[in-house]
């Protein structure tokens, strides 16, 4: 198998002005990626002395969960100030030069911003609160009076993504029962009115406050969750209304469009992208109108089982959506909220919905890692951007036996331990040594990491798998410096190549200089594209594709 050379590195970070079309953006959970205090739980300081890893490795952007000021009660994602940096992670000064420093390296930024909702440590939540009924305090919030002789009921029958009730009953500042508020999420995220404008103000100003220090990009939290049924009519989920109640509703569009309005308002493009978990095609693409967003997640093709004919159709439907409003597709295999492809990819099963986690079921390490690693190859050759979740790269499994009296995910506590949440997904990375916390902590650390890793995970540290050239790292490492150094990858012209049952071919470029074939049938096959063979994410058997294996062909 040919050997990649590294492209030179004016041209390894050569970005186009519309970055987000082509990149590889890299996801850092910042509790979990890098400990540099030694509390045992992921900073600032921890990424910015882990940042040569990331270059090394070739990515084009970093996008950061967030990092806000924040009681930490679903890590992070109730945010109680936008502008300042949450303690366990560091100060906003090191927010501003670790932005600095990964420009320097032709690294991009991406922040979270989170608009369903905010914590219920907010001020203004906790004005509303003090303020009691019927002060303009609540206004920003969906406080309504009870069902039932003493309001003991919730004022409807919506049920929370965490499981339980979508409702919290408050107190008075008498003491005495009060309204109930809304939280699609947990009790300590209570949901923003979006039809106030001082709800619209504040995340503009947000948006601009990091804007204008230098972030790139913005990846918006359950973006379709904003608009909410003034009524709040019950609604039976398996009876759907149209439109939803609280899901992809129309007037969400306008909101989307101030926004794009503001990125556009940088001299140098600033991308918006859109976490959307929306059925429905038609109704996605309409957030990426050309007065929208630039982007959103690809779920469908996270969640596609590994299946060719399955992963065909998910590819024609992604690029059929996309053509239309001329935005570029993007694709991730794992990301904070779903369990490892690694191991889903081991299981007699590997699709994934958020209903279906099959956490616990049986999986083959070994045929997940074949998958995993052919999967990237795929990844990396279709057109568009790229996600990679943290760890990844090191061929990271889901860690699905953590003791009860460890987790911290409210989707384990709000369902009573029936879903095991996502921590399996979340645990630090392992960077050096025989035993935890694997270089994730210093070595004088005052405590453990604050999911406890695997002993196990002493072969999958960067440590261990530098050097290797049979290591998922140096894939990783490989593939992405090939990505970089070919003109027809990213975004761009794609087209399908007659190929067996089982077994997916294309070309890219506008003059098919480059192909991938990926083997997912269960027998050795002969490629259907001949020529030079430039990567390969497993070894070939006497010039033959073994099963779950991919690979990388100029033809010729």
């Amino acid at each position: 198998m040919d050997e990649i050379e590294t492209p030179e590195p004016d041209k390894a970070r050569s970005v186009p002005a519309e970055w987000w079309r082509s990149a590889v953006i890299y996801q850092i959970y910042p509790r979990s990626f890098a400990d540099g205090n030694g509390d045992g739980i992921g900073d600032l300081a921890g990424v910015r002395a882990r940042l040569g890893h990331l270059a090394g490795l070739g990515v084009d952007a970093i996008w950061f969960n967030p990092w806000y000021a924040s009681p930490q009660a679903d890590a992070g994602y109730d945010v109680a100030d936008y502008r300042a940096i949450d303690p366990v992670f560091g100060t906003l000064t090191e927010a501003e030069d670790l932005i600095r420093e990964a420009h320097a390296l032709g690294i991009r930024i991406v922040v979270d911003v989170v608009p369903n909702h905010c914590s219920n440590a907010h001020p203004w939540f906790v004005e509303a609160l003090h303020s009691g009924p019927g002060s303009a305090a609540r206004d920003p919030f969906w406080f309504r009076e009870g069902r039932g002789a003493d309001g003991e009921l919730p004022p409807n029958d919506w049920q929370s993504i965490f499981g339980g009730p979508a409702w919290t009953r408050t107190v008075n500042p008498d003491g005495r029962p009060g309204e109930w508020y809304l939280h699609l999420f947990a009790p300590e995220q209570p949901d923003l009115n979006w039809e106030h404008p001082k709800v619209r103000e504040e995340f503009e100003d947000v948006l601009r406050f990091w804007l204008d220090r230098g972030v790139d990009g913005i990846r918006i939290d359950s973006a379709a969750l904003l608009m909410k049924d003034g009524e709040l009519a019950d609604f039976d989920p398996d009876d759907l209304p149209v439109p939803h109640p609280y899901t992809d509703r129309d007037e969400v569009h306008d909101v989307y469009r101030a926004w794009r309005a503001i990125a556009d308002s940088y001299p140098e493009p600033r991308a918006l992208i859109g976490e959307l978990w929306l059925p429905d095609a038609e109704r996605l693409a309409a957030y990426l109108s050309p007065d929208e967003l630039h982007t959103a997640f690809n779920f469908a093709f996270l969640g596609c089982p590994w299946d060719a004919t399955a992963l065909r159709q998910v590819i024609d439907e992604t690029l059929a959506l996309h053509a239309p409003v001329n935005a570029p597709a993007t694709w991730v295999l794992s990301n904070h909220d779903v369990p490892r492809h690694v191991t889903r990819y081991g299981r007699a099963d590997t699709s994934f919905t958020l209903q279906y986690r099959q956490l616990g079921a049986p999986t083959d390490r070994a045929l997940g890692r074949r998958r995993a690693r052919a999967a990237l190859l795929l990844n990396l050759a279709l057109p568009g951007s790229v996600y990679l979740y943290q760890g990844e790269e090191l061929g990271l499994e889901e860690v699905e036996d953590i003791p009860a009296a460890l987790r911290q995910d409210p989707m384990f506590f709000r369902t009573h331990g029936e879903n095991l949440g996502r921590d399996g997904c979340r645990v630090p990375l392992p960077w050096s040594g025989q035993e935890p916390p694997f270089g994730f902590s210093p070595a004088d650390a005052a405590r453990e990491p604050w999911l406890p890793q695997p002993r196990g995970w002493r072969d999958h540290t960067v440590e261990a798998q530098t050097g290797d050239p049979d290591s998922m790292l140096e894939l990783y490492r490989r593939a992405l410096a090939c990505r970089r150094g070919q003109s027809a990858l990213g975004d761009g012209p794609f087209a399908w190549l007659p190929a067996p049952d089982g077994v997916l071919a294309f070309t890219r470029g506008s003059h098919r200089a480059f192909a991938c074939v990926v083997n997912l049938s269960g027998r050795p096959i002969e490629s259907p594209v001949a020529g030079t063979v430039v990567l390969g994410s497993g070894p070939l058997d006497e010039g033959w594709l073994p099963p779950d294996t991919a690979v990388w062909v100029v033809p010729g």
